[in-house]
């Protein structure tokens, strides 16, 4: 086997969510007690006994997603699992991509998330930004959609997750202008999500501009691994081009289609999801159906990862 490892991003979070794998091995929490010891918050106690709403804030949900794809692929490697061809991350997860492949340590990968997080919930005045999925119509139609839409506001495409589903961000105004209109070029469903940070649209541009001051002064290395970015599904040339990719991956889209794509194009045939919940790996599946495809959240889907590998 040949495979990719990919790492989820904001919206896989949910109580409780590594409750199993740290049952069973102790590493889990005290990767998450090293996050909280940085951060002088407890996030074992909030994934583990809530309150959900604050499970919910941005700026708990990355640290806690940072720290639970961290903890997944530190067990990985614990466990004797073996090193993957290439490496991505969905939005927030490309800094476990990061932190996974050695180009940048985890207590550093924990002050750039809580710096993002920070920046993108004072970006956006509560409820003006917005962001919906748009299930049954292609990209180009989202985006074509979009510019219909937008007006004297910002309405764009952010997440292109796969080939029938895009997620739209921007003003909350215009996003539900969006939802009309797509809804008449035939989109079988529009949802509203439960977001006020529009992420990776042009709103946030601005903010931009401080996290990579922040990324500049923070030690980058070449990775043992290639990490595909967001932007432009390839791997970056030097560690000041793999700043500035994680930079602008704050205000460009999410190229989850392509990404996977230049996956299978570089060599692997499985895609391994390490991390809570399984919404890369239903992407996933339909974004290319003869990968393989498995994910790490429980004993059970370890184990059976692990063993797939040593096959």
């Amino acid at each position: 086997m040949n495979f990719a490892a990919v790492f989820p991003g904001q919206g896989s979070q949910s109580l409780g969510m590594m409750d199993d794998l740290a049952g069973s091995h102790p590493s889990v929490k005290a990767t998450f007690d090293e996050a909280s010891d940085i951060l002088s918050k407890n996030l074992w106690e909030i994934v583990t006994a809530g309150p959900e709403e604050l499970l919910s804030q941005t700026e708990i949900t990355q640290p806690l997603m940072l720290a639970a794809g961290v903890a997944v692929w530190r067990l990985w490697r614990n466990q004797g699992g073996a090193m993957p061809s290439a490496m991505a991350g969905h939005s927030l997860g490309e800094y476990s991509a990061l932190v996974a492949s050695e180009a940048i340590d985890y207590p550093t990968a924990v002050s750039l998330v809580a710096k993002r997080s920070a920046l993108m919930q004072q970006a956006v005045p509560d409820g003006i930004g917005g962001m919906a999925a748009i299930l049954g119509l292609t990209a180009e139609q989202v985006v074509e959609g979009c510019a219909k839409a937008a007006g004297d506001q910002v309405v764009e495409a952010v997440n292109f997750n796969s080939p029938e589903q895009t997620v739209i961000g921007g003003h909350s105004d215009a996003v539900d202008r969006a939802m009309g209109v797509l809804s008449e070029m035939g989109a079988k469903r529009t949802i509203k999500l439960a977001m006020s940070v529009p992420s990776h649209c042009s709103l946030l541009k601005d903010i931009s501009v401080e996290m990579a001051s922040a990324l500049d002064a923070a030690l980058f290395q070449p990775g043992k691994v290639s990490v595909l970015h967001n932007v432009n599904a390839s791997p970056a040339g030097s560690e000041s081009d793999a700043r500035k990719a994680v930079a602008e991956q704050l205000y460009r889209p999410v190229k989850w289609v392509d990404t996977i794509q230049a996956l299978e194009s570089q060599g692997a045939d499985t895609i391994i999801e390490f991390g809570p919940g399984k919404v890369l790996f239903g992407l996933n599946r339909r974004i290319n159906r003869k990968l393989g495809n498995l994910t790490i959240n429980d004993t059970a889907s370890f184990e059976k990862a692990l063993a797939a590998t040593q096959e």
